[in-house]
């Protein structure tokens, strides 16, 4: 395996309004250490390039330790095997826009019995005008490198032609409850707060794709029941919590105001009517940072680190990254590590720094941390050779 250095990725990111702020520093003194403690944070980390050739590797999930899938955001499912990746077919189509295009991937809890897959992709309906957030289920067939029995089991409805915010992210809880995500799809005065649209907003499904009967908004007519949570702006990082089994986000902000969100059942996550962010051109979007019934972000980044991807470290491989919470980085091309007690984050640590755009993170089977950087490929964290 060749390790190779940091780099500087001078590939063209997609188009997203800039934010042209400096990072501030964040970080907070550490409490006293014992010695162990003091030895693991001695331990420094490089990186190898496992797979190169992804220009935007969107979303990733493994299937044993030397083979998992990646998504190119422009549209093609690889298959990668010993280092190696091949094109699966048979994905549907695809609506290509800005940031649309095809998203996250997950294995189904039980792969190895039934070889289900989940993604989803920006989608356009036939004759109509624009795009939305689809969640699909298919069969894999590795062995003819295809995707069989295709099923779409969600579809944002309202359109919009802006080619922004589609989410979207995929999780499982321990009950096998599918979670993911759709962005407010640049429509924020229209979706996060209405639960009749589909932008802005958590889903829960059964893994199936039918409605858990104890989702929050069952029984109300003018809700959409699938919803778990909403007041969302964009949502490009989710994770179980390995511990609490929690479901944890970290969406985009405006200008400013990116958050860490612990999501609970029918909560208000408040976009735009509370934010920590202001207009791209810096006027207010909002005057307060709280309202009573919405919820407070455990962390937010201002600025802005435009976060995408998100893993909590359980690995042996790392023992000084226990519990942190691993998020990528596109506007300042770095992973931050975030050191959390009590559901606040005490410190934060910035790895990879200068290697691209980070757009994902995974822990694999085998215990390494996977980074996918756009146009770069997937690298795996390794321990620095002493």
């Amino acid at each position: 395996m060749l390790v190779i250095p940091f780099c500087n990725n001078k590939e063209q990111p997609p188009t997203i309004v800039p934010e042209p702020q400096i990072p501030e520093d964040q970080t907070i003194v550490q409490e006293s250490t014992t010695q162990e403690q003091q030895n693991n944070q001695n331990i420094e980390y490089t990186h190898q390039l496992v797979v190169d050739g992804i220009k935007i590797p969107w979303g990733m999930d493994f299937i044993s330790e030397n083979e998992f899938l990646v998504t190119e955001k422009s549209g093609t499912l690889y298959y990668i095997n010993e280092n190696e990746k091949h094109q699966i077919s048979g994905l549907p189509e695809i609506y290509l826009r800005r940031q649309g295009g095809l998203l996250d991937v997950a294995l189904h809890p039980d792969f190895s019995k039934n070889q289900l897959i989940y993604f989803t992709i920006s989608y356009s309906s036939p004759n109509k005008s624009g795009g939305n957030t689809a969640l699909y289920s298919a069969k894999l067939d590795l062995e003819a490198r295809q995707l069989n029995q295709l099923n779409q089991l969600f579809l944002g409805k309202e359109n919009s032609t802006s080619g922004t915010h589609f989410g979207s992210r995929i999780v499982f809880d321990k009950s096998n409850h599918l979670y993911f995500s759709i962005g407010d799809r640049g429509q924020r005065d229209l979706n996060p707060q209405d639960l009749s649209r589909d932008g802005g907003k958590i889903y829960r499904l059964n893994i199936d794709g039918t409605i858990p009967k104890d989702n929050p908004f069952v029984g109300d007519d003018e809700a959409n029941p699938a919803i778990y949570s909403f007041g969302h702006r964009n949502p490009q990082g989710m994770v179980t919590h390995p511990e609490t089994g929690e479901i944890w986000i970290n969406e985009h902000g405006p200008r400013g105001g990116d958050e860490i969100n612990i999501i609970k059942s029918g909560k208000n996550y408040g976009w735009p009517k509370v934010t920590y962010g202001k207009n791209y051109n810096g006027s207010i979007i909002s005057h307060k940072t709280s309202l009573d019934g919405m919820e407070q972000p455990i962390h937010h980044w201002t600025p802005s680190i435009a976060p995408s991807g998100m893993e909590i470290s359980t690995s042996d491989k790392y023992p000084n990254w226990k519990g942190h919470v691993l998020v990528g980085s596109l506007k300042f091309r770095y992973l931050e590590r975030l050191i959390i007690e009590n559901e606040k984050v005490i410190r934060t640590e910035k790895e990879l720094q200068d290697i691209g755009r980070v757009r994902s993170v995974k822990q694999g089977l085998d215990g390494y941390h996977y980074v996918g950087i756009e146009g770069l490929g997937v690298v795996r964290i390794i321990p620095k050779s002493k």
